[in-house]
C-alpha cells in the first residue's frame, strides 16, 4: 500500500536543532528533513514561511475547500445548476480560486452513473479544490489501469459497483479539470451544511470512493495498485 507523506506529522520549529523521531522517518523524509534543516541554518529558508505553505495546501487549498462545493451543491439546488453551467464561477463565488483551479468541469455521481477522474498524459489535477495529488494518482498503474478496467480498479479501492451502474472515466487534462459531485448519502437530511462538507473526502471528488457517514471527513485509504501486466 501506498503511503503518503503528512507534513503536519513533522515539528517545523526548532529547525536547527536534531528531532529524536528523525530516526523513524523513511529515506525519503529524512532526506527532506536533512535538506530543510541545512538550508534553514544557511538563511536561505525562513521556517515560517514552509509552514505557510504547508498550511495553504493542507487547510486553504485542499480538499475541505471541494468538500465545501459538494455540500453547498447537496443543500442549494440554484448553486447545482450554477456548476453545471459554469464551475470555473461557481466555484470562485466560494473563494477558491488560483493556479491549477482553471478550465473547471463538475459532473454528478448518481445511481446510474459513476464518474472517475485520471490525467492519462500527466497528473493534471485541481489543485484548489482538492489541494496536491495523491501519490496513487499520478502512479503509472492507476492512470493507465483505471481506463482499461475501471470496475477492478475501483474494487481495489473498496468500491464495488452494482452491474448496472455505468462507470464513465474523465480524463483530466491542462485544459480541462473535473471534479466530481458524489452521492449525497441517505440519512442526511438533518444534517446542516457545514457537518456535510466535512462527511466529504478527496477520493469520493475523484470518483474512488463515495461519502461513507461513518467516515466524517477521515483519511482517504489508498489501494495497492499493481503495475498492469506486459
Amino acid at each position: 500500500m501506498v503511503q503518503e507523506h503528512d507534513p503536519h506529522t513533522n515539528d517545523h520549529h526548532n529547525h536547527g536543532h536534531a528531532h529524536d523521531h528523525d530516526n523513524h522517518l523513511g529515506p525519503t523524509a529524512a532526506r527532506v528533513r536533512a535538506l530543510e534543516s541545512l538550508l534553514v541554518a544557511k538563511g536561505l529558508v525562513d521556517p515560517a514561511a514552509v509552514d505557510a505553505i504547508i498550511d495553504t495546501y493542507e487547510n486553504k487549498v485542499g480538499p475541505r475547500n471541494g468538500a465545501k462545493v459538494v455540500a453547498r451543491a447537496w443543500v442549494d439546488a440554484a448553486f447545482r445548476r450554477w456548476l453545471e453551467r459554469d464551475a470555473n464561477a461557481a466555484i470562485a463565488s466560494l473563494g477558491f480560486t488560483g493556479r491549477q483551479g482553471e478550465h473547471m468541469r463538475v459532473v454528478f455521481n448518481t445511481p446510474e452513473i459513476h464518474n472517475v477522474v485520471v490525467c492519462t498524459l500527466c497528473s493534471c489535477y485541481p489543485w484548489t479544490v482538492l489541494g496536491l495529488p495523491p501519490t496513487w494518482y499520478k502512479s503509472p498503474a492507476y492512470r493507465s489501469r483505471v481506463v482499461v478496467e475501471p470496475r477492478r480498479v475501483l474494487a481495489e479501492f473498496g468500491l464495488v459497483l452494482n452491474t448496472a451502474t455505468t462507470v464513465i472515466v474523465r480524463d483530466s487534462t491542462a485544459e480541462l479539470r473535473w471534479l466530481v459531485i458524489p452521492e449525497r448519502p441517505a440519512c442526511t437530511e438533518t444534517l446542516d451544511e457545514e457537518a456535510l462538507a466535512r462527511l466529504v473526502t478527496r477520493d469520493a471528488m475523484i470518483g474512488t470512493a463515495r461519502v461513507d457517514t461513518r467516515l466524517a471527513g477521515g483519511p482517504d485509504h489508498p489501494p495497492d495498485l499493481h503495475e498492469p501486466s506486459a
